[in-house]
């Protein structure tokens, strides 16, 4: 078969592939992909071919034979789904346990306090000293907390 014998005959075979491998319970779109490659491949094997009259019946054997190895491969892949766990380890406490870490004696006893679950009124009240006093402190504590793990970060992505 010549080039243009060929050319013709996928211009009047493209379409009956494609519903060849439909009607074999083939999906729209990898029927359509492997209509396209068996005649690509058809194309490179064309010497292969010993009756030019029945091209379209081996080019829809290439056909079905690159749709079911390529539903071999594509079994052999397995869609990993999102696993919502919750992690053993609690984050949260070793975050706070190393934000603690950073913090000046006093600053991190008050707010140890804090995260035992006094509020300010009985923490003053414990320390003897008014309730302002013990919020501005509080306020003080997590402001320097903040500015020692953001100086850490700076230090980090300097290096």
């Amino acid at each position: 078969m010549t080039q243009e014998g060929y050319g013709q005959a996928y211009q009047r075979g493209f379409e009956l592939t494609f519903r060849f491998l439909q009607s074999r319970g083939v999906p729209r779109e990898s029927a359509r992909e492997a209509t396209q490659a068996a005649w690509a491949k058809g194309w490179e094997r064309l010497a292969q071919l010993r009756n030019e009259e029945l091209v379209i019946t081996w080019v829809n054997t290439i056909a079905l034979n690159v749709y079911r190895r390529g539903r071999r491969h594509e079994e052999t892949w397995a869609v990993l789904r999102d696993v919502s766990t919750r992690p053993g380890i609690n984050l949260a406490a070793i975050d706070m346990a190393r934000i603690l870490r950073i913090c000046c004696p006093g600053d991190r006893a008050l707010l140890e306090q804090q995260m035992k679950g006094l509020t300010p009124a009985e923490i003053a009240r414990a320390r003897g000293i008014p309730e302002s006093a013990i919020r501005i402190r509080l306020l003080r504590a997590r402001r320097g907390a903040r500015l020692r793990l953001e100086q850490m970060r700076g230090a980090r992505s300097a290096n």
